[in-house]
């Protein structure tokens, strides 16, 4: 007898009865133990069965996901940052990201992928996770990950010490210093007021050595006189910060006390005005600037050198540099006299006439290198070198009479050759008054141009001075 085959889906539900009844058929009687037993299996099969196809899918998707190409670039502290990925993965349902708030950035899902926005605010290498969900995910599967890492670079700011300058040295300086001088309107028109502003340089902060720049700034209400100067010591002498200072206050006050009685030569002023072609007139004003601004740089040279001998020391390790000034408004408009030994800046510069006047030559290469200082002997031997060293112009007026130290003019102008191009200028005046408010009696303008002076500019760490007469 053929008997009939019999076969059932053993990936259909069960249905026992029907299965009894089958295997009555062909003889076979199921006691209920061995129903129990046979249900059992078929539904361990089943749940086998199912895990296998989940981890075969689940293990596919993973090595795809893993073998994906996400090369992200190094990011750095305190700068934007954007990139984007192509990412795609039909068998993902979704996906995420967790850790990009240690760095300060966020990722945004887009249509071919993601990216990764924001502005790190750490340094340092992070691990990233990306977790996603199987399609067909329901509460009980596991969320899956991919880990990555990204590097963010610090900000080299951060990177410098800020060591303070110990109190014990001898000639001890704040590491920073401003200052603001107010002159009054006359009949209710304002006038130029002064502020100035001196930072150790990271080089310093960075070795806990003091601040080696100076300033100097007074007003005489009596006659309206402005005196101003800046110096930058030497780095290479020890004692520089001392021979800065010397410098600036000797110059400063041997001015005033010459001016305090100017008649004479606010006398020869307007002779020359009137005569400027003369020589005589010419000669009888540069008798008067000699004997006011040059007789104030040779009194500061020899004030140092009796400071240096007194203290049984060679005068070089009091090495600086002077930029002097002293100016007045006249009814033609404003005469303007100077010194100047060493490198940094000393310049008259007009906005609205674009127009800049260099009031001498910086003692430096194209380049920032070596230079000359006030200290050395032959600046004063030389009669005519040292005469070439004073300027004098008379000017209908000024936007701003700036004197600053080499740790500005280098960042700023980059060489000497840039000193004399008025769209450098330009770019200097417009980064001051972005963040330093240079408008009539602002007291504050001080504490602004000393924040100024933290500017970043890559390899430029000096001593920061600027005084500006505006």
């Amino acid at each position: 007898m053929v008997r009939e085959l019999v076969l059932f889906d053993i990936n259909k539900p069960l249905n026992m009865e029907y299965i009894n009844d089958l295997l009555k058929k062909v003889g076979i009687e199921l006691t209920d133990s061995i129903e129990k037993d046979f249900s059992q299996w078929k539904e361990k099969k089943m749940w086998n069965d199912y895990i296998k196809e989940y981890m075969d899918i689940k293990t596919k998707v993973q090595n795809e996901i893993n073998s994906f190409p996400i090369g992200l670039p190094n990011a750095k502290k305190g700068e934007q940052y954007f990139q984007e990925v192509n990412f795609k993965n039909e068998k993902i349902e979704s996906f995420w990201f967790e850790g990009l708030s240690q760095i300060g950035c966020n990722a945004y899902i887009t249509e071919k992928g993601f990216s990764i926005l924001g502005m790190p605010t750490n340094h340092g290498d992070f691990k990233i996770k990306m977790c996603y969900k199987l399609n067909g995910w329901v509460e009980g599967k596991p969320i899956l990950e991919r880990s990555f890492n990204i590097s963010v670079n610090p900000d080299p700011k951060d990177l410098w010490k800020n060591i303070p300058t110990p109190k014990d040295i001898e000639y001890f300086k704040d590491d920073e210093e401003c200052g603001y001088v107010k002159v009054e309107a006359l009949d209710g028109t304002p006038r130029k007021d002064i502020v100035a502003a001196s930072k150790r340089g990271r080089s310093h902060a960075h070795e806990g050595r003091p601040r080696d720049d100076h300033f100097k700034l007074h007003y005489c209400a009596e006659n309206d006189w402005y005196v101003i100067a800046v110096a930058d010591g030497a780095g290479s002498a020890p004692f520089s910060r001392e021979g800065s200072k010397i410098a600036c206050d000797v110059s400063v006050k041997h001015c005033m006390e010459m001016l305090k009685d100017s008649s004479e030569f606010e006398k020869s002023i307007k002779e020359y005005k009137l005569e400027i072609n003369s020589i005589e007139k010419q000669k009888q004003i540069g008798n008067n600037v000699y004997k006011i601004v040059g007789n104030a740089a040779f009194k500061a040279y020899k004030t140092i050198e009796n400071v240096a001998q007194e203290k049984k020391r060679l005068t070089k390790e009091y090495a600086t540099t002077l930029l002097l000034a002293v100016c007045k408004k006249f009814d033609f408009g404003w005469f303007i006299s100077s010194f100047w030994v060493g490198d940094g800046a000393l310049c008259i510069y007009d906005k609205e006439r674009q127009y800049i006047k260099i009031m001498g030559t910086p003692d430096g290469g194209e380049f920032a290198g070596q230079t000359k200082f006030l200290t050395m002997p032959e600046i004063f031997s030389d009669t005519n070198s040292f005469i070439r060293r004073l300027n004098m112009t008379i000017e209908s007026d000024f936007t701003a009479l700036m004197l600053m130290t080499d740790g500005v003019s280098d960042p700023m102008f980059e060489t000497d050759a840039n000193l004399n191009k008025i769209e450098k200028w330009n770019d200097l005046w417009e980064n001051i008054t972005k963040y330093v408010q240079l408008i009539d009696d602002n007291v504050d303008s001080k504490n602004q141009l000393l924040n100024w002076l933290d500017f970043w500019s890559k390899g430029n760490h000096d001593d920061r001075t600027i005084a500006i007469l505006y």
